[in-house]
Formats: structure tokens, C-alpha cells, sequence
């Protein structure tokens, strides 16, 4: 099993798609990653030699950010967003949708499970 970015990532798959177990490595990441250190399309991950594996690894390490590295930043962002007091900020800090979404009868997701109103019976 390869162990990439702190991820062990699935060995019977194609290496582009045990790639993107990885967080913040997506379809077009993973493409652009293989394409660099040349592993054709069709090779599975328990195929790749050391020397591959050693250069997936540094690639990613060199050119992306990801996993640790990449949810602290996201969470740092929001936070910055939260503490300069905007509209984004104010809804992240509400637990409501962020993006404009409908709010009145859906967003269930974001704000929880419905919650019972006493006495609203008509």
C-alpha cells in the first residue's frame, strides 16, 4: 500500500483515481500529476515502482497544497471572515448558507434538523 501526503491511498485502483483519496487532489490534479511524472493512464497503483512513487509524492509535496496544510488554510479563511464582521463572515457564524441559497424551506443541511415551535398549531 502507498502511502502519499499521509494518505494510504487504495492499490488495486488506477492511480489517477487512488489519487484523488487524497484531500484537495481532484480529477484534473491527479490527471496533471501523472501527466508530469509520465505514468500512462492505465497503470494500477500496485504496478508503480519505488523510484514512481517517490516522484508522485514529491510532486505533490513540491507543486500543491494539500490535506493538513490545505483544511487549515480553509478554516483560517473563514475565521478571517468571521472575525471582519461581513456578511459571509455572519452567516458562517450563524451555521446558515453561505452562497445565497433559499432559506425558508430548505438548507437543512446547514442548519440542522428541523426544531418543533410550541403551540403553532392552526
Amino acid at each position: 500500500m502507498a502511502r502519499i501526503a499521509g494518505v494510504n491511498i487504495p492499490t488495486n485502483k488506477r492511480v489517477e483515481i487512488a489519487l484523488q483519496y487524497i484531500h484537495g487532489i481532484g480529477a484534473k490534479h491527479a490527471s496533471e500529476i501523472c501527466e508530469k511524472v509520465g505514468i500512462p493512464a492505465e497503470r494500477r497503483v500496485m504496478e508503480l515502482s519505488d523510484a514512481e512513487v517517490i516522484q508522485v509524492r514529491e510532486t505533490i509535496d513540491r507543486d500543491y497544497i494539500v490535506e493538513g496544510d490545505l483544511r487549515r488554510s480553509v478554516a483560517m479563511n473563514i475565521k478571517r471572515l468571521m472575525d471582519m464582521g461581513n456578511y459571509r463572515g455572519l452567516r458562517h457564524r450563524r451555521g446558515l448558507p453561505v452562497r445565497g441559497q433559499n432559506t425558508h424551506n430548505n438548507a437543512r443541511t446547514r442548519k440542522g434538523p428541523a426544531k418543533a415551535i410550541a403551540g403553532k398549531k392552526k
